[in-house]
């Protein structure tokens, strides 16, 4: 399921999109779609760039994507490995949160993009992250799990001091949100819990399905309870201080 809302982007033919911390593809594989559009997907764990190329690569046989070229990385998105201007878009979605050197990371990101184009990063939400991290030590301290929980202002502080400009924010998967806590009470790494298995299910239909009534439930409950939020930025003509 996507984070990023891509009718909020503009793709064109040429573009270069960087998914920074791709995992295992759900948002490049989203960009490969668009006609023209090279992608490049980063990640430190060589497992789901795997995967990721592997989805990338059966969308190419089965002639799914738009005809652009893919590059895949294992790299550290505090020191991404690109020249200053390289990107047309870049995504960020939900790693901020595992990284201790945040800042680092988000200089980086603002760096490799074009000045005048579009950054997207998402995060989880302040209210339901807070009740995640209330319910279990182990979600928050297990390492290369979540090290901090940002509030909007702060992300948007952090990002706009460094050359970008928020123009829109949106929530996305309120649905999701008492999925975790629920994991939370039964531990996060607890995915055989017959409570757990359960929910999963409706998760996984819900993706598959897109039934009416899920999709307007999560509509009503976004503004309330919504696992992530995500802000769309464009880059200025300078760096930020």
């Amino acid at each position: 399921m996507l984070t990023v809302d891509f009718d909020k982007l503009e793709f064109k033919p040429g573009f270069r999109v960087l998914d920074a911390g791709c995992g295992t593809g759900r948002h490049i594989t989203e960009a490969f779609r668009r006609k023209g559009v090279d992608v490049v997907g980063i990640d430190m764990k060589l497992s789901d760039l795997t995967k990721a190329k592997d989805t990338l690569g059966a969308m190419m046989v089965a002639g799914e994507s738009g005809g652009g070229e893919v590059l895949m990385s294992v790299s550290d998105i505090t020191k991404l490995p690109f020249a200053d201007d390289t990107f047309d878009i870049v995504i960020c979605s939900e790693v901020m949160e595992h990284i201790p050197g945040h800042e680092l990371a988000a200089g980086e990101l603002i760096r490799i993009l074009k000045p005048g184009h579009a950054l997207v990063v998402s995060v989880p939400r302040y209210f339901p992250e807070r009740i995640c991290w209330a319910l279990s030590e182990e979600y928050h301290t297990t390492p290369g799990d979540h090290v901090r929980i940002y509030k909007k202002r702060e992300l948007k502080r952090i990002l706009e001091r460094r050359g970008v400009k928020v123009e829109d924010s949106g929530r996305a998967h309120a649905l999701h949100s008492p999925y975790w806590w629920l994991k939370c009470l039964v531990g996060p790494k607890n995915d055989e819990h017959p409570a757990v298995k359960l929910y999963h299910r409706f998760l996984v239909w819900d993706i598959m399905e897109k039934p009416w009534i899920t999709r307007t439930l999560d509509r009503i409950l976004n503004p309330f309870i919504s696992k992530s939020i995500v802000l769309y930025m464009r880059k200025g003509n300078y760096y930020g201080a």
